[in-house]
């Protein structure tokens, strides 16, 4: 169902629970989880703008994702609910957080944390750029395209499936140049010097990911009042995808 600022994919009963991806993700990503959620939630799972089937703009920074998501829960009529959201999407879940506490009932944050990472996804990037689309016949053709750019198979399979063939030429739903052009904002984030956030929030981190470790968890918790942290086993950052069964298993016990 289209929204007329983010697309979403709505499911089950209860409370609500926002789910919110990361760069490069879309709703679609969290379908098998937010199978599992929507069993004790009115799950909404959100495109973010220049993602998905959501809007494309020029503008995008954690200021406009979060005002996105807050905008969404007027149109909806939703006055709080619990907020989950992984990589660029804790931030947005965060940021949202800052500014409008009291739309949030609890706080879940996959693997990021309020700070700037130096990534760019440079390589990335310029691979995307490089393929000629109107020479792309299949999935499968732009997977063998994408591989000296994009060794990882998993980034490209990944990155993949937001390449679309609806249309007589395949086209990418993500906006490569808005998010080329403001990766600088996306990898970094404000100073939350003077930042007091007091609801529950529980912060979920992948043990073989380098996203949250010990001193910036340290961080977190100046700023996070009422923050737990729970590290899921054998995951890296894709902790949702690679360990589903521990990731839900987390979320619902804090939610509940």
């Amino acid at each position: 169902m289209k929204n007329k600022l983010l697309n979403y994919i709505r499911e089950g009963q209860g409370e609500p629970l926002i789910i919110i991806h990361g760069l490069f993700g879309s709703a679609r990503n969290w379908k098998g989880l937010s199978k599992i959620f929507s069993q004790q939630f009115e799950v909404f799972t959100l495109d973010l703008r220049n993602h998905g089937e959501s809007f494309h703009h020029d503008l995008m920074s954690y200021q406009v994702m979060a005002e996105d998501v807050y905008n969404f829960m007027q149109e909806m009529g939703i006055s709080s609910a619990h907020i989950l959201g992984h990589s660029m999407g804790g931030k947005v879940a965060m940021k949202l957080n800052h500014h409008y506490p009291e739309c949030i009932r609890k706080l879940v944050v996959a693997d990021i944390a309020p700070v700037t990472y130096q990534h760019d996804y440079d390589e990335i990037i310029k691979a995307v750029f490089a393929l000629d689309l109107s020479h792309v016949a299949s999935r499968k053709s732009a997977d063998i395209a994408l591989t000296a750019g994009i060794p990882d198979q998993r980034i490209r399979l990944f990155l993949l499936q937001n390449l679309s063939f609806d249309k007589e030429v395949p086209y990418w739903k993500l906006n490569w140049v808005s998010i080329k052009n403001h990766m600088d904002l996306i990898t970094g984030f404000e100073d939350v010097t003077g930042w007091s956030i007091e609801n529950e929030s529980l912060f979920i981190r992948g043990e073989l990911s380098d996203y949250v470790t010990q001193d910036i968890w340290v961080l977190i918790q100046q700023h996070f009042k009422n923050a737990r942290l729970q590290t899921l086993d054998s995951a890296g950052h894709w902790l949702h995808a690679e360990q589903p069964k521990a990731f839900s298993n987390a979320v619902l016990s804090f939610l509940s």
